[in-house]
């Protein structure tokens, strides 16, 4: 048997250059291949129409999100037109409240001054005696 022949520095140092050149060549013929550019082309070509999407659906976002503001502000109008029609309405019935109690209150005030203008006729009546 023999044994394994050890290589030199020099020996180590071609094989090593040699393996760089080999590595270098594979990229640069890699770089030079028309499917990997085309490859690459594509991979621009889907990274560009991504972003045009995104920038489609943040328009989309920010269109909806004005819509939403725009409902949002429309519902607090109404909603504050619809308060005030009720605090109107509350007070008109408050009004007509305070009228008919007021109107109450001026009837009985008419009867009973009609009942104490009665007692003093039947009492001066009494005391005259006619």
């Amino acid at each position: 048997m023999s044994s394994y022949k050890y290589p030199d520095l020099r020996e180590r140092q071609s094989n090593a250059l040699a393996a760089k050149k080999a590595l270098l060549e594979k990229f640069v013929t890699a770089s030079n291949d028309p499917a990997a550019a085309e490859r690459a082309a594509k991979r621009v070509a889907i990274n560009e129409a991504r972003l045009i999407r995104a920038a489609e659906r943040e328009t989309a976002k920010k269109a909806q999100k004005a819509e939403m503001a725009k409902q949002a502000a429309r519902a607090a109008e109404l909603q504050l037109q619809a308060q005030r029609e009720a605090e109107k309405a509350a007070a008109l019935i408050a009004a007509e409240n305070a009228e008919r109690e007021a109107l109450l209150k001026a009837e009985q005030k008419a009867s009973r001054d009609a009942r104490y203008a009665a007692r003093k006729a039947a009492k001066k009546e009494r005391r005259r005696g006619y």
